[in-house]
């Protein structure tokens, strides 16, 4: 375990909501009472004990709604980082949704000014580094995910780096969203999908010819698909793979039932993420103890897990090659 804390890490898979820690849930929910949201402990966990996937997105929804301001999202990237940091994340990649923070009526501007004063405190006060990604909320629809795009491209903020899509899978084909990549790739942003969490193969085949993903979010449900698990390998294609979330939404059963083993066997570039570790009650250091407490894994194979995550970090030249080095000194 001492290993495990001294182990520098990234986190690829990180969404800005669902990262606030409870005790920064009850703060905005005390904040905007009239979001009738969990007032204590208590009823925030019984609030996250979610009963599917749809259900976790429900939740999510409502959740988001009680970010309202720019001084709330500078609060959440300052539990983020700090949080982060507690588990020797030295970068991270952090998934923000400007469509939900703009219906919930923060101008792009605020919102804007809110990721830079919160990239900063996270660099100065927490030594961690922070890129994002916008994303689509796939269930909302044609028109917000152009709005997102457009957003993207018109305010672009310092350390943008991608173009997401996540939220509902089943029912809402990757295909759609073609053009809104298309675009976006064209403007220099990389392509990070949410893919074969609760579906098969099929999704994370669209992902990657469809919208050109060069990292999937998730992608458990390529296990099914020996040809598939062979091109992600032969083509370093990484999975963003969130076991504890996974366990929670119920897209697999339990730890030991995961397909993170079976994965990394077939020579898959696999990260460990947290995906929303305020929700999940979880930190990256968790997820890497309990990935060697259920499989066996061995200090060595645990530094290969974050040396996957330091290749596919979309960050600048000189910090990947600074982090490489505090790997090597840790695992030489």
């Amino acid at each position: 375990m001492s290993f495990i804390t001294d182990l520098p890490k990234v986190e690829l898979h990180l969404h800005l909501v669902g990262s606030a820690s409870p005790a920064t849930v009850l703060e905005l929910s005390r904040r905007h009472p009239d979001a009738g949201l969990p007032q204590t402990l208590a009823e925030l966990e019984a609030f996250y004990a979610f009963r599917d996937f749809p259900h976790f997105i429900e939740v999510y929804g409502l959740v988001s709604a009680l970010v309202r301001t720019g001084d709330d999202i500078v609060a959440l990237l300052d539990g983020l980082a700090r949080d982060a940091a507690a588990s020797n994340v030295r970068y991270a990649e952090v998934t923000v949704t400007p469509s939900s923070h703009h219906l919930a009526g923060i101008a792009p501007e605020e919102t804007i000014d809110a990721l830079n004063r919160g990239r900063k405190i996270a660099l100065d006060q927490h030594r961690v580094h922070l890129n994002w990604i916008f994303d689509i909320a796939g269930g909302l629809g044609q028109d917000l995910a152009w709005e997102t795009v457009n957003y993207a491209l018109r305010y672009r903020p310092e350390g943008l780096v991608a173009l997401g899509l996540a939220g509902l899978e089943v029912g809402v084909g990757r295909a759609q969203f073609a053009r809104q990549f298309g675009v976006a790739r064209e403007a220099g942003l990389h392509s990070i999908v949410h893919a074969g969490e609760v579906t098969g193969p099929s999704t994370v085949w669209s992902a990657l010819n469809d919208l050109g993903a060069e990292r999937i979010g998730h992608g458990i449900g390529s296990v099914s698909d020996p040809r598939l698990l062979d091109h992600l390998r032969e083509h370093q294609i990484p999975l963003e793979v969130c076991p504890t979330s996974n366990v929670c939404t119920r897209a697999t059963q339990s730890w030991a039932q995961h397909p993170l083993p079976r994965l990394l066997d077939h020579g898959v570039p696999v990260t460990l993420a947290t995906d929303d570790p305020g929700m999940f009650a979880t930190t990256l250091n968790r997820e890497y103890e309990l990935a060697a407490e259920t499989f066996g894994f061995s200090n060595a194979e645990l530094a290969a897990i974050a040396r996957t995550g330091i290749e596919a970090a979309l960050c600048e030249p000189e910090l990947k090659q600074r982090l490489r080095e505090e790997l090597a000194a840790v695992n030489p």
